[in-house]
């Protein structure tokens, strides 16, 4: 067993996602997005060298030695598999290495919305899965591979950078190529595949002009592209997209992007309000044909707005998504605050809190009666003025007119079962999906 194998171990015991060896201090282990330092001496420059090169093969050290820096996969019995990063810093050679998940998660699991299996649904386009580094881009693609390989026989092609999840698929043929071990780059790799029959290509990260080019391209002759950039929201990732351009190719990119591209998945990774775990918050975009028009028309600062218009679509800006987490008891207004790109939403809870009913104080009423006064009063539920009937209320709203003063998930079938109790036309104009 290498010497480094029993810190990514204990790593991933623990619930880790990285592992981090430094000269001049233990080594450190990332738990639910904060670091954590192991018991242990400060390592020297001797140290990291030597645990390091132990685990690199001698064209790696070499490579490590003449441009100081290095990515590659390793992976071990006692370890697993683990995404490294090795550079050169002023007191020796410092790593970062990202435990792999053993298991693949489904979209359900990982809590993706229902609008992230209809986009793979496409048999051509590009669909782009964004975030900042280490918020789970990866393992989304993974569950999307999952998720197609339970429906389609297809032919995918993965361009990675470097290896990081391996694919067992039942139905589909995989292919996983890693940059700088079997091709030079990522633009050479898709040139080369389009001769390869694929159905699917995968790139692992679209980070220069001739790579985004060529991922274009691909989708626009039948391919389903999925592809990941490091940007934080759907607006800037067209925006990212189309700046990799020259000026003078902008307007014709600008159709291509419109006329190929399917969606936008940007996601980020928020603690939870009890501090054991962190949760996938996501914004969607996906390009109607409205949509497509404000791109062609370089009038991307009208995104934002048109995605709040898109619900029916499954559209979702990354502050709804913090809101919805916030109300179900998942994160706290801190952390939804922290995370926001408009604060304002959040900023005064108090004032959100007088157009909610509190879920606990609810079902400590003894009465119906008393139930039926609290909820009209705050006007979660609305009286028709002639009828005297309770006006339909749409299922998926229950978060927003509800929270809870205890930690968890807020109960929404629960909460929507005591509705139609109490006001049985709430649901009368709605279908069992909840939408009108």
């Amino acid at each position: 067993m290498a010497e480094i194998d029993k810190f990514l171990k204990m790593g991933r015991q623990l619930g880790a996602s990285d592992v981090h060896f430094g000269v001049g201090s233990p080594p450190m282990l990332r738990l639910h997005g904060a670091l954590r330092k192991i018991k242990y001496n400060n390592l020297t420059a001797d140290d990291t060298k030597r645990m390091l090169y132990e685990i690199m093969s001698e064209k790696q050290q070499k490579q490590l030695e003449e441009h100081w820096e290095l990515d590659m996969s390793y992976a071990s019995e006692e370890a697993g598999r683990c995404r490294t990063n090795v550079c050169v810093q002023n007191r020796g050679i410092d790593a970062t290495l990202r435990l792999i998940p053993t298991e693949v998660r489904s979209l359900d699991e990982l809590g993706f919305p229902p609008v992230a299996k209809k986009l793979l649904e496409y048999r051509q386009g590009m669909i782009l899965v964004t975030g900042q580094a280490g918020c789970g881009k990866t393992t989304t693609l993974a569950a999307m591979v999952q998720h197609i390989d339970q429906r389609r026989r297809d032919h995918i092609i993965c361009l990675e950078d470097p290896i990081e999840i391996l694919h067992h698929t039942k139905n589909m043929h995989v292919i996983q190529r890693e940059v700088g071990q079997h091709t030079e780059s990522f633009a050479r790799a898709l040139r080369a595949c389009l001769r390869e029959d694929p159905d699917i290509i995968i790139v692992g990260e679209m980070r220069d002009l001739e790579t985004v080019s060529m991922a274009i391209t691909a989708a626009e002759t039948g391919h389903l592209v999925l592809g990941t950039l490091h940007t934080t929201n759907a607006a800037r990732t067209i925006g990212r997209i189309l700046d990799v351009f020259p000026p003078s190719q902008q307007d014709q990119i600008r159709t291509m992007v419109a006329d190929s591209l399917r969606g936008i998945i940007s996601q980020q990774l928020v603690p939870t309000l009890d501090g054991k775990g962190r949760v996938v918050c996501v914004e969607v975009l996906v390009v109607t044909p409205a949509m497509a028009n404000l791109i062609k028309e370089d009038r991307t600062f009208q995104i934002p707005s048109m995605m709040q218009t898109g619900i029916k679509e499954g559209m979702q800006l990354m502050d709804d998504g913090l809101y919805k987490l916030l109300q179900q008891g998942i994160i706290s207004p801190e952390t939804a605050l922290e995370r926001a790109f408009d604060r304002s939403k959040f900023t005064d809870l108090s004032k959100m809190r007088e157009h909610q009913v509190n879920w606990d104080a609810l079902m400590e009423l003894p009465e119906d009666k008393l139930k039926k006064r609290m909820l009209t009063e705050v006007g979660v539920v609305q009286i028709d003025r002639k009828t005297k009937h309770a006006k339909p209320i749409k299922r998926e709203r229950i978060p927003f007119l509800f929270y809870q003063s205890k930690h968890g998930k807020l109960p929404e079938d629960a909460i929507w079962a005591e509705l139609t109790r109490l006001y049985p036309e709430v649901a009368a104009e709605a279908p069992a999906d909840g939408h009108h």
